[in-house]
């Protein structure tokens, strides 16, 4: 059921996949092709937030912190995986594996080898804080539209 607190999760999470997007762009690779990089995290920060976020909205300023934290950590381990899967299937189409093992398995490789661009300060700081302040954001929803 729709609920202000799914919406506000689902809307800041959206902002919050946008800016870490650009922030992420400029630490690939130069000659990375990034297509529908910023709208696929975007549609993937409101599907987190209105199922993950939304659903657990309420209680503390504590729990309200802990619960975008965690929705802002699982945007980014469902955007990995799906920038694994995409990339996964551009190699396969060049048959680069020789089943689905193998091509699983690459996802989980591309997968580190994405995080592990990503991992710098200002984008975990960011991530915190904007997780931080959806989760406040996301626990105000709830509390003035339920």
């Amino acid at each position: 059921m729709p609920t202000g607190a799914k919406l506000m999760a689902a809307i800041c999470l959206a902002i919050l996949a946008f800016v870490l997007s650009e922030m992420i762009m400029p630490l690939m690779p130069e000659r990375t092709h990034f297509g529908y990089f910023v709208p696929i995290n975007m549609a993937l920060g409101v599907v987190v937030g209105w199922i993950v976020m939304g659903s657990r909205a309420g209680g503390s300023v504590l729990m309200g912190i802990t619960n975008g934290v965690t929705g802002a950590f699982i945007l980014v381990l469902w955007g990995l995986f799906t920038h694994g899967v995409i990339r996964m299937i551009d190699l396969s189409m060049q048959r680069r594996y020789d089943g689905l093992g193998e091509a699983a398995l690459a996802v989980l490789s591309i997968g580190a080898e994405y995080f592990l661009i990503m991992a710098t300060g200002p984008i975990g700081i960011a991530l915190l804080v904007g997780g931080a302040i959806s989760g406040l954001a996301t626990n105000y929803a709830e509390r003035k539209w339920p």
